[in-house]
């Protein structure tokens, strides 16, 4: 499979998707209070892998811009439609993208998001160098994601053959220790690893880390 056919795996589970309940609602409330409270009213926020925007809606109205960007464009066309519905949100922008398609810039980010996301990327170390490209000097990549490595092994092994039939996108497989590695040797210092589940094992470390 290649990125093609993740975007068409997106494509086809995005209403779907859309219509899907948080399966912890408050471990993801506590997600957001924390990435609130990162955030600065003068920051220029980019959030990679923003499905169907329902994060960026709720976070966009406390910075100064942010765009947000899936490689989905039935995902991002949800996105969009929730942003009409929600109005004033002048500073948020939905984009069809990839962090490999975005050029560095002056007016570089001052914070990359990257929620549920860092396991759907083909090339970790690569892409880590990508947010580590487009972000202002000192600027802050905080992440939630799935690591399989740390999940019962029947899923590493169910995950293969729900590719090989469509029934699943690339997922990477690595542990949080592994991950940790992985961002430091992309050039950040990790500032925080927390646990938000309020319920269940969740496997999905909240990690801030601070551009060096």
């Amino acid at each position: 499979m290649s990125i093609a056919d993740d975007a068409r795996f997106w494509n086809r589970t995005a209403r779907k998707y859309a219509e899907g309940r948080i399966a912890d609602e408050a471990g993801y409330e506590r997600t957001l209070e924390r990435t609130r409270g990162l955030l600065r009213p003068e920051d220029s926020i980019l959030e990679l892998g923003c499905g169907t925007g329902t994060t960026a809606i709720r976070l966009a109205g406390g910075v100064k811009d942010y765009l947000a960007t899936d490689i989905s464009r039935d995902m991002i066309a949800i996105a969009q439609e929730r942003k009409h519905a929600a109005g004033s949100l002048t500073n948020l922008v939905f984009s069809i993208a990839t962090v490999e398609t975005l050029v560095p810039h002056p007016a570089q980010f001052n914070a990359v998001l990257g929620f549920n996301y860092l396991h759907l990327v083909r090339d970790l170390p690569g892409t880590l160098q990508h947010i580590h490209s487009l972000l202002a000097p000192q600027g802050l990549l905080i992440t939630k994601t799935p690591c399989v490595g740390d999940m019962n092994p029947l899923i590493r092994l169910v995950l293969p053959v729900m590719r090989a039939i469509g029934k699943a996108p690339y997922a990477g497989v690595f542990n949080a220790t592994e991950l940790g590695r992985h961002i430091m040797a992309g050039g950040f210092d990790i500032l925080a690893t927390e646990i938000h589940a309020t319920r269940g094992n969740d496997r999905r470390p909240y990690i801030v880390a601070r551009k060096r």
